[in-house]
């Protein structure tokens, strides 16, 4: 048994990891829409759109690991069923037959849903005591935030 989870009730434990299981749920739907905008982007700025939704896919991906991961290192359960997590994520999914500004625009909207949600995992941890995972929260919050920001930057 790791040192966190001495320190937190199973009540917190529970409300932390509820709360990183639908980050990654998003961050799961977020993480395919990147891919498939990546395989399906076309138009004048494709190369550098080609290359930031690969970026962001493929931070996405480990992103998703190191969520689940402190999950586990809390004692807590990561939901690892495709389906649940498609279900319960607030970003949907794109079947990509859209043009590269609306790619962008949902992306970004994606992007910003994450953000909002991992601040909420550092609110649920603040509250719970866990600063471990609301350090960990705020910091991925930061990167969504960052990727938001850069792809509202293409259409603004």
């Amino acid at each position: 048994m790791g040192q966190t989870e001495r320190i937190l009730s199973v009540d917190s434990i529970s409300a932390i990891s509820e709360a990183l299981n639908q980050s990654i749920s998003e961050l799961v739907v977020t993480t395919m829409m990147a891919q498939n905008f990546h395989w399906n982007v076309t138009g004048m700025a494709f190369g550098p759109l080609h290359e930031l939704f690969q970026k962001i896919y493929e931070d996405h991906f480990e992103a998703q690991d190191e969520l689940a991961e402190r999950i586990k290192a809390i004692g807590g359960h990561a939901n690892g069923m495709l389906g649940k997590m498609v279900a319960d994520s607030k970003v949907l999914e794109s079947d990509g037959k859209i043009s590269d500004k609306e790619m962008i625009k949902l992306l970004a909207e994606a992007e910003t849903t994450v953000a909002s949600t991992l601040s909420g995992v550092a609110a649920i941890s603040e509250k719970n005591g866990d600063l471990l995972t609301q350090d960990l929260a705020i910091t991925r919050g930061q990167v969504h935030e960052k990727f938001a920001w850069l792809l509202n930057s293409h259409i603004k």
